[in-house]
């Protein structure tokens, strides 16, 4: 059905996010919808992948609402590009919050989904938010496990230091996410699945926006090391869940993760739905992978808001 995409702005924490509202056509008539939070993956926009489930979830009827994560994109916040694992959690709380103040929505029936980092935030969140009633996730990933994957101590001792250097007036360090090219990256020989498909999507024509500048501050990724998307899923997450995953594995381990969450959450009503030939970019954006996703979110979402 058709859908009207509108520009809004709510607050979390002191902080202006802009998002976008997608209100399927006849909807404000209707009066109490179900409503749908998507949540973008680490390093990502509005604009991209978690805005396209949200377009295509709304043309099911949906209302849905996606959002640049505080620091980043279109929304407000200082330092610039940092990735503040507590505070996307709180975004998607404030983003319910808003949610409930329109009067097409009904405050019973929201639910989240999140893609990538997006995933595991989303899955944290509901483990608190008890207005969020169903709990999606498509190639969901635990970004700290991701971090402490590689040398966290290390990483956390060069944060330490840099952070004295800027509390004595060195310029902020702005990193990046992902090789800036496919130049970059094969120049490092980096040739993992998933780390080609992120240069793939992130920096190409094919999924590239300009509120999605491939920076990270530097200084964020110690709280990005601390934080563990399903600490006490066993107990608090029992929403309805539904877990997607591509079977083609990479180094970003959204499969494995998928794999965990399913295992971890004490939800007694639960899936896991692998897509065959699907790698975790596939599901970012190919039209294939993502009509299955949408098909099977559509379901679950319809049997649970």
């Amino acid at each position: 059905m058709p859908v009207t995409k509108k520009k809004v702005k709510f607050h979390a924490h002191g902080l202006q996010i802009a998002g976008i509202v997608n209100v399927p056509e006849h909807a404000e008539k209707k009066k109490q919808n179900p409503a749908i939070v998507c949540v973008h993956p680490g390093s990502s926009c509005k604009e991209q992948t978690a805005g396209i489930y949200a377009e295509k979830l709304a043309e099911l009827g949906f209302v849905t609402i996606v959002f640049d994560a505080s620091f980043q994109g279109e929304s407000e916040g200082e330092p610039r590009y940092a990735e503040y694992p507590a505070a996307r959690v709180e975004d998607i709380r404030c983003a319910v919050d808003y949610l409930t103040t329109l009067a097409y929505v009904d405050e019973n029936r929201i639910g989240v989904l999140g893609v990538c980092a997006g995933g595991g935030y989303a899955v944290n969140a509901a483990m608190t938010e008890r207005r969020i009633k169903a709990v999606g996730t498509v190639v969901g990933a635990n970004i700290g496990r991701g971090y402490r994957e590689g040398d966290p101590i290390k990483v956390l001792e060069e944060i330490a230091q840099q952070r004295t250097a800027e509390a004595r007036g060195a310029e902020p360090m702005v990193t990046q996410w992902i090789p800036a090219s496919h130049a970059e990256r094969e120049e490092a020989g980096m040739t993992d699945i998933d780390i080609v498909g992120a240069v793939d999507y992130y920096r190409t024509p094919r999924g590239q926006n300009p509120n999605s500048p491939n920076k990270l501050k530097f200084t964020s990724i110690d709280s990005v090391i601390g934080f563990d998307a399903v600490h006490l899923a066993e107990i608090l997450l029992t929403q309805p869940l539904q877990i997607i995953v591509g079977d083609l594995q990479g180094v970003f381990g959204s499969y494995k993760d998928g794999h965990e969450l399913y295992d971890r959450a004490a939800s007694e009503k639960k899936d896991l739905f692998v897509i065959e030939g699907a790698s975790h970019y596939d599901l970012y954006d190919r039209p294939e992978p993502v009509r299955k996703a949408v098909e099977k979110l559509g379901v679950f979402y319809k049997e649970n808001l």
